[in-house]
């Protein structure tokens, strides 16, 4: 049985429930590696210049986390998932990255994921992978379909039940408590490896759930709601994952929530500029108050934690003397 090696990084937030389903149905078995730790970060750092950004050093720690534990490692190159719509460029340069930096990788086994290019290409890129493991084109479309039924239940779990994708995917320490009255509801916008990634954001949700306060993410609301919300508050969507700042930032202005968190790394353009335009709308509408978190590896957790403190604080505040 071949062993599959699927960094907990990136994009493993998201698609993890596909990807682990899809290869176990054509008979392989899923390694993934470990969560965050300060030694992968530093060993991913090592391996590229200083300007590269957090999100990329992490994902190759945990890269480098799985030599010798796998017999290749997954690392698709995700153009994009919806038509005229692209995406950042740390995706798509990812396995010739991985390879270029990390000579002693596991074989990279890759797919060139492009909606643009039409159905045709993207079902003979899909077969091109699943043909490693078998040479029957009735079982590569089998695993796909049944892949692609099993991230369809993910994603509507995670709307129904209003739950975390860390808890979705059940993360250790992510259990759902059952429900209880809060002191307030605050909304983590940001990507979910930025989010989910408890080193790299020093426990933010544990964190605030410790304070009494409710937290909701993107992943909480349906692909209507996101789509809407970034139609309104931006117009046209350009970058794949856009709608998880500014679809989830739009949507949650116009909710009742107590306040609004933008976690964003450190040298990303377009995380910079995403949070900027839900900042400046909750300032235009100053109905919900709103903070961003910059995360790179040097964020110290002492000022995280003040941050948190006296945002909640403030929101603590304020509902009373709206009372």
């Amino acid at each position: 049985m071949k062993r599959i090696g699927i960094p907990r990084a990136l994009l493993y937030y998201q698609y993890y429930p596909m990807w682990q389903v899809f290869f176990e149905e054509l008979g392989a078995e899923v390694v993934i590696s470990s969560p965050t730790t300060p030694v992968m970060l530093a060993e991913g750092s090592s391996r590229v210049v200083a300007d590269t950004c957090l999100p990329a050093k992490v994902f190759l720690g945990h890269v480098l986390s799985l030599v010798d534990q796998c017999d290749f490692v997954f690392i698709p190159a995700i153009r994009s998932t919806r038509k005229n719509i692209i995406n950042c460029s740390k995706f798509l340069g990812l396995p010739d990255m991985t390879r270029a930096v990390i000579p002693e990788s596991p074989p990279i086994l890759e797919i060139d994921i492009d909606i643009g290019r039409g159905k045709r290409q993207l079902y003979q890129a899909i077969y091109q992978l699943g043909i490693h493991f078998t040479w029957s084109p009735l079982r590569i479309r089998r695993a796909v379909t049944t892949a692609l039924q099993a991230y369809r239940q993910h994603r509507e779990r995670m709307t129904n039940e209003k739950l975390t994708l860390a808890q979705a995917i059940g993360e250790k320490n992510s259990v759902k408590t059952p429900a209880q009255p809060s002191q307030s509801t605050i909304a983590l916008i940001g990507h979910p490896y930025l989010l989910y990634d408890d080193y790299v954001n020093h426990r933010l949700i544990h964190r605030l759930e410790q304070t009494g306060s409710r937290v909701v993410t993107s992943e909480m609301l349906s692909p209507g709601e996101l789509e809407s919300a970034t139609t309104r508050l931006v117009g046209k969507a350009y970058w794949t994952y856009e709608e998880e700042i500014v679809g989830a930032g739009g949507h949650y202005l116009q909710d009742k929530i107590d306040g609004i968190i933008g976690v964003m790394a450190f040298g990303c353009g377009p995380d910079s500029l995403m949070v900027e335009m839900v900042r400046r709308q909750a300032v235009r509408l100053k109905s919900v108050p709103f903070m961003s978190l910059t995360l790179e590896e040097h964020t110290a957790e002492a000022g995280i934690v003040t941050r948190l403190e006296a945002f909640t604080d403030m929101i603590q505040r304020r509902k009373r003397g709206h009372n």
